[in-house]
């Protein structure tokens, strides 16, 4: 006697084969390392008579992946699956410094940011003062 509840090799193969959604996900992941790649942190030297600049990033990566299989019954008791995923990622690329190389020897001439360092500022004084005003309050 066969036991129509059990799934057949054949179906669980067509319904269960997560290796598509693999595939996707490491042919995302190549071209998120191609980003990590010297020529994306290191830009084209430029010549200026005897002075050469050579421009450097900073290169961050973030990626996220899920995929997922599963399957169950309807109400013909037909055996039904399900596969699924999903991901995202961005590259975030900032200037940092320029190397500068002249005749009498070379140098990293950092690139300041600014916005960035006021508002790291704004963000510890706010920090600072929220402490100071919840020590206040429990001192009462």
């Amino acid at each position: 006697m066969v036991d129509e509840t059990a799934p057949t090799a054949s179906t669980t193969e067509k319904l269960l084969d997560p290796t598509d959604s693999l595939e996707i996900v490491r042919e995302t992941m190549d071209q998120f390392l191609a980003t990590a790649d010297v020529q994306a942190v290191y830009g084209e030297p430029v010549q200026n008579g005897d002075v050469i600049v050579i421009p450097s990033a900073e290169v961050l990566s973030v990626m996220g992946f899920g995929v997922g299989t599963g399957g169950g019954r309807d109400e013909s008791r037909n055996l039904n699956g399900g596969a699924g995923g999903g991901g995202g990622g961005r590259v975030l690329s900032r200037p940092v410094a320029a190397i500068i190389i002249q005749p009498d020897g070379a140098y990293v001439e950092p690139i300041v940011d600014t916005t960035k360092l006021g508002l790291a500022a704004l963000t510890a004084a706010g920090f600072v003062i929220g402490m100071m005003l919840r020590m206040r309050a429990r001192g009462r």
